[in-house]
């Protein structure tokens, strides 16, 4: 059995009461959960855990992951099938849970859509923008969500929970972050009708078949109820990093030929029955903060060689930049 860091096959093959000998690959490592596909030779899996080394207590939580999934199976949103969840750390380390294999690319580079042109482009991105407004049409109760969150004083929450992100990344000088997080304290609106947030939407995010359809909605460690308007703005504050440079360190595949303005998302959003973005400034300025933290934690894992991936020298560099722009999205607002 090979070895991957993260995983130990030999008791996860015991665990799972294995009759064929497991092999994994490495499929994503270091951003956010590590995730692997495990196969028998016969079969074969998707399994996800926590990265390596220390992380945020309320981060990278799979079991949340699991149940969302679990619920949202048979809705409009796309999901693979859940079969496993283990919160028992000394199988492989940490927790972790099985999935289905679902065929689809997560398209995270301008220069994986270019090749398809700019029509399949554009209606992979109004695809996109379709699934969002279908989860944000979901009623939390109605799939066993009601408590999956308190939807109650969300946004002043995510305000702290990012300033609390920032501060456990020490070591830089950002002073742009505190006038940021200054601005955001007092500009809170009031906040839209409670719905499901992804709380990381964005197209690689998405496994996207064959026919330009989406295939999965995946990467659920972020979820909770609350704002949904936080996911429209976190998938274009996404579209200004694509664009920024070292924007590609994360994903910069918005810029690609054919994607969706982010005035035409928003106004895809709308058209479709997604909710009104009043405020928006503070919803941008919210999410690129939120950007910037989660930038700012790679980082700093990264310097500690606590992430597992390639790709990460040079991330931190998006920090400063996020938080202007945040910065200006809130000040246009207001």
């Amino acid at each position: 059995m090979s070895h991957l860091p993260g995983l130990d096959l030999t008791r996860l093959a015991g665990w799972l009461a294995a009759e064929r000998r497991l092999s994994a690959r490495l499929i994503a490592g270091g951003r956010s959960n590590l995730t692997y596909e495990i196969s028998d030779g016969e079969r074969a899996w998707v399994l996800r855990r926590p990265p390596v080394g220390p992380v945020p207590a309320t981060a990278h939580d799979v079991a949340r992951e699991y149940r969302v999934m679990a619920a949202l199976a048979g809705t409009a949103v796309p999901v693979p099938a859940v079969h496993a969840l283990c919160t028992d750390d000394s199988v492989i380390g940490a927790p972790f849970y099985l999935m289905e294999k679902v065929d689809g690319t997560p398209f995270r580079s301008a220069a994986q859509l270019a090749p398809l042109g700019p029509e399949r482009v554009r209606r992979i991105s109004l695809r996109l923008v379709d699934t969002l407004v279908a989860l944000h049409d979901i009623d939390p109760a109605a799939v066993g969500l009601a408590d999956f969150g308190r939807a109650d004083g969300f946004l002043p929450r995510q305000v702290r929970r990012w300033s609390a992100q920032l501060a456990a990344s020490p070591g830089r000088d950002l002073p742009p972050a505190e006038e940021l997080r200054s601005l955001l304290e007092s500009n809170v609106p009031a906040q839209s009708s409670p719905g499901i947030v992804h709380g990381d939407y964005r197209l690689d995010n998405v496994l996207v078949d064959s026919t330009d359809r989406p295939a999965a909605v995946v990467d659920w460690e972020m979820a909770t109820i609350g704002d949904p308007l936080t996911d429209l703005a976190l998938l274009i504050a996404y579209q200004k990093l694509s664009r920024l440079p070292g924007g590609e360190l994360v994903t910069d595949a918005a810029s690609a030929p054919g994607y969706l303005t982010e005035e035409e998302v928003r106004s895809r959003y709308r058209s479709r029955g997604g909710r009104d973005p009043v405020h928006f400034g503070f919803h941008l300025g919210l999410a690129c903060y939120k950007l910037a933290a989660i930038v700012e934690g790679i980082h700093h894992r990264h310097l500690r060689g606590q992430t597992v991936g390639a790709g990460l020298p040079g991330i931190g560099a998006l920090t400063g930049p996020l938080l202007e722009i945040g910065l200006a999205a809130l000040k246009e607002d207001g």
